[in-house]
């Protein structure tokens, strides 16, 4: 009924988003795979700033929708720069404001140790049972899975074993929980994984596009001032020492 009634969507949306509106100096549109990142990153900005930020998290692909539907966001945290160049050229981004405050690391991992010896030969062998990838459609880093897959030549025999998450954070929960034997994910996610062990490989980025993740002031922004601060953190020593921990690369 909603997809039929943009009208009604939007109004949705807002009323949705409106408690957040209220309770926070900033609000933050973040990608899924930067969700433990941007908590650490919170808890700094307040220390720093005073100013409390909420965040809202998926993948890039619904996020870039709900801002162009209205949501009342200050800041979009993307995880591809294709978006947040988008929002600037149609004028809900403010020019001059996006950047790149991480680049993301795509990894192939299973909780179990011993899944896989040689990640190639074990893909291609297709001996298991799902294979876990974000939506290539609306998650950047499900996008990078793809270009793996291609690149080891893989993508088309292995259809019928793909489970596809909404988001990154989706998808590391399908191989968290051992839904899926493995699955390509944020090296972040790993990074903040409680548990230990596992079988990880660390993808050559010879194999996908840079995941340069940008972001960008909104121009729906009520409070361009703290939004602006918040902006001015992610490039501080502070916030780049956080954002490396979790397994990123910066520009710094």
């Amino acid at each position: 009924m909603l997809e039929k009634c943009p009208q009604l969507a939007r109004l949705c949306l807002l009323l949705a988003f409106s408690s957040m509106a209220h309770a926070a100096d900033v609000r933050i549109a973040v990608a899924a795979n930067f969700t433990d990142a941007t908590r650490d990153l919170i808890t700094a900005f307040s220390e720093v700033t005073g100013l409390k930020a909420v965040a809202s998290y998926g993948s890039t692909g619904k996020l870039y929708a709900q801002i162009d539907n209205g949501a009342p966001f200050d800041v979009f945290l993307a995880a591809d720069s294709s978006r947040p160049e988008l929002l600037e050229e149609n004028g809900q981004g403010v020019a001059g404001t996006r950047f790149t405050y991480a680049r993301g690391k795509l990894a192939l991992w299973s909780p179990v140790p011993g899944t896989f010896e040689d990640p190639k030969i074990w893909l291609e062998s297709g001996e298991f049972a799902h294979l876990a990838i974000a939506n290539p459609k609306t998650a950047p880093y499900g996008f990078a899975a793809q270009e793996v897959l291609t690149e080891l030549g893989v993508w088309e025999s292995l259809q019928s074993r793909l489970v596809r998450g909404d988001s990154i954070a989706q998808t590391f929960q399908f191989v968290a929980t051992t839904n899926a034997q493995s699955g390509f994910v944020a090296l972040s996610q790993v990074r903040a994984w409680d548990e230990k062990g596992g079988s990880l490989w660390m993808i050559p980025q010879t194999y996908y596009s840079p995941i340069n993740q940008q972001a960008i002031l909104l121009s729906r922004s009520e409070n361009k001032s703290a939004a602006r601060q918040w902006l001015e953190f992610l490039r501080s020593d502070k916030a780049t020492d956080i954002i490396e921990k979790f397994g990123y690369e910066t520009e710094h």
